[in-house]
């Protein structure tokens, strides 16, 4: 089956969908040129919605989550957290019910419990599993997901008393979790995580007294907010980067709104400051000062965006983002200060690099090389592929900007930010560029196409 989407301006995006083989995205310039205009809203922001759903699933009471993020990866969450014993409602609406079973009764499952490609799923999940005294708990997730580090989590937990057994020692999926009643601990982790921060705080929630972790650099604390509106004793230090829990906690099912994610955002704002004469308006994007590095880097670029309609929504800040296009310039992007709050966005801002002037170094991101794919190698070798210069750097790129792209065949090597990113890339570039197992997106952007059919003109 073959779907296509046509453009006001006379450009094609064709989806070439067939079963059981990969989805081609196939983006064709118009000899015109195209502009982007229209009002855009993203999806639920996928950290917040793993954590609705997991919060949901162990506090007492329902939970009602509006907005929730429609993708594969909350599916793998809400799957897990089902086979242990909680209610989840269908995730095909725009409120999603949880009744849940109160913190420590997770069942033990019949089978294996499979995160799929969701990294979070699993690293937060870990805590949790630790902690059930008693109950035996398998987890595994895809072929990626099999090859991402898991030391990073299991060690802290073991610290805390956790047994878990796994492949490489215990270092990759599959994994075994014997459920243990763990003791406090003060962990210092050596990168700033927020997967490590939650994971230990979640073990830490059936524990008595203080569980502390201490991080190089304040990593996103989506799930600070979040334990402290389901009723978790929490206390922040700025100055240490330091949160700290104290245990053991009740948690209460709460109304959830989930803002839309500025991760997905983030590809809207390069597209509308790289192509001429366009301007969007992305709603309801949730600002959280953790996750705004990718703001704060398209400013320093000279990319022209306005926060406007700023609130608050259920303890996170929101506004409606406005970009218009923009001349952008070459800088770096470095420091463990605006690496972590923006490593999800690198794809996209490679992106900008390529058409701003100057050349553009992105460095202390070496995390990229053990996410869904090594999108610091794949994504150096798809734009190069189209005609860009980027060299890789151990843990970064140097990007030299201002050549103009061709299209080509890319491909996504599966991973969803690198399927958009491209075809951002794509919406300049010269000819034909056709992207090859697009369907990645759907992990965090189920409506990622039908969105550039939308704003295209």
């Amino acid at each position: 089956m073959t779907r296509q989407f046509i453009l006001m301006s006379a450009s094609v995006i064709t989806v070439e969908i067939k079963e059981n083989v990969p989805h081609k995205l196939i983006i064709q310039q118009p000899p015109s040129g195209l502009y982007l205009h229209g009002f855009i809203r993203v999806p639920g922001d996928k950290s917040i919605s793993h954590r609705a759903l997991m919060l949901g699933a162990i506090a007492l009471g329902e939970t009602q989550i509006q907005g929730l993020l429609l993708g594969e990866d909350p599916r793998s969450t809400a799957r897990c957290f089902q086979a242990m014993g909680a209610e989840i409602s269908e995730l095909n609406t725009e409120l999603v019910r949880v009744k849940g079973i109160g913190l420590g009764n997770l069942q033990e499952p019949p089978d294996v419990l499979d995160a799929g490609n969701s990294g979070t799923t699993l690293r937060l999940m870990l805590g949790l599993l630790a902690s059930h005294g008693g109950r035996f708990f398998t987890v595994t997730g895809d072929g990626s997901l099999r090859s991402r580090p898991m030391s990073r989590v299991v060690k802290p937990l073991q610290q805390m008393g956790a047994l878990i057994w796994g492949r490489k020692g215990s270092t990759l999926a599959p994994l075994a979790v014997q459920g243990q009643s763990l003791k406090p601990t003060h962990y210092h982790s050596p990168i700033a995580s927020a997967q490590v921060k939650s994971c230990i705080l979640l073990a830490g929630l059936t524990v008595e007294g203080q569980t502390t972790v201490t991080e190089p650099a304040l990593s996103r604390d989506h799930s600070e907010r979040m334990l402290r509106a389901f009723g978790a004793k929490l206390v922040s230090d700025p100055e240490t980067n330091s949160v700290t829990m104290t245990g053991p906690a009740q948690l209460i099912g709460r109304e959830v709104i989930v803002p839309g994610d500025i991760s997905s955002a983030a590809f809207w704002l390069v597209a509308g400051a790289i192509i001429p004469d366009s301007e969007l308006l992305i709603e309801n994007v949730g600002v959280n000062p953790t996750r705004t590095g990718v703001l704060s880097v398209l400013e320093m670029m000279g990319a022209d965006i306005q926060l406007e309609n700023q609130r608050e929504v259920a303890g996170e800040p929101v506004a409606d983002l406005r970009v218009r296009s923009s001349h952008l310039r070459s800088c770096t992007i470095a420091g463990e200060d605006l690496i972590p709050r923006l490593i999800d966005e690198i794809p996209i801002l490679a992106v900008a690099a390529v058409f701003a002037t100057g050349t553009t170094i992105i460095r202390d991101a070496a995390e990229l090389r053990v996410k869904e794919s090594d999108r610091i190698a794949v994504m150096a070798q798809q734009l190069n592929q189209m005609g860009a210069q980027v060299r890789e750097l151990p843990d970064g790129m140097e990007i030299i900007g201002g050549t103009p792209l061709t299209g080509t065949d890319v491909d996504s090597h599966a991973d969803h930010r690198i399927a958009m990113s491209l075809a951002i890339a794509a919406l300049k570039s010269s000819g034909t560029t056709t992207i090859h197992r697009a369907e990645a997106a759907s992990v965090s952007y189920p409506e990622f196409n039908a969105t550039l059919q939308q704003i295209c003109q």
